[in-house]
């Protein structure tokens, strides 16, 4: 039995991918990350980003903070990391904590973000709901369970 995608999943702040996942004094949710697309040919370098997705308190989806940086390989990795610090001071007074927030896809530079449902394969009835870009969590039922593989 398929059972659809879920309509939130649940993130734990950790040490890794989900540091600085919690909730600000206004009671919003957040994560802040730094996604990216993978250079596959010489031709596509790839590209770097800083990305702050807000919710409101029952985790909707509210909206996306997106910075580039160009390619891994050229990038100033002082402005980006300036640009994460200030994402981070602009949320004010936060708590680090677990986040329940519903996926979302919102498209900036060509490129698509997001917590992205995934159908399952032929032959294997999971979805998968994966942060996109680069894949570098992927969550799986059960949607409460916090945790998400590499």
């Amino acid at each position: 039995m398929r059972v659809g995608p879920p309509s939130r999943l649940a993130i734990d702040h950790d040490d890794y991918h989900a540091e600085h996942v919690g909730r600000t004094a206004e009671g919003k949710q957040f994560f802040l990350t730094t996604p990216f697309e993978p250079a596959i040919r010489a031709e596509e370098d790839g590209q770097e980003f800083v990305a702050l997705y807000l919710f409101d308190p029952d985790g909707r989806f509210l909206e996306a903070r997106i910075d580039a940086f160009g390619p891994r390989a050229r990038m100033d990795r002082a402005a980006r990391r300036a640009a994460y610090d200030a994402r981070l001071k602009e949320l004010g007074e936060v708590t680090f904590t677990r986040i329940e927030v519903e996926p979302f896809a919102i498209n900036r530079f060509g490129t698509t973000f997001g917590l992205i449902p995934r159908e399952p394969e032929e032959d294997d009835d999971a979805w998968w709901v994966t942060l996109e870009p680069g894949d570098y969590m992927a969550f799986t039922d059960p949607w409460d369970s916090g945790e998400y593989d590499t």
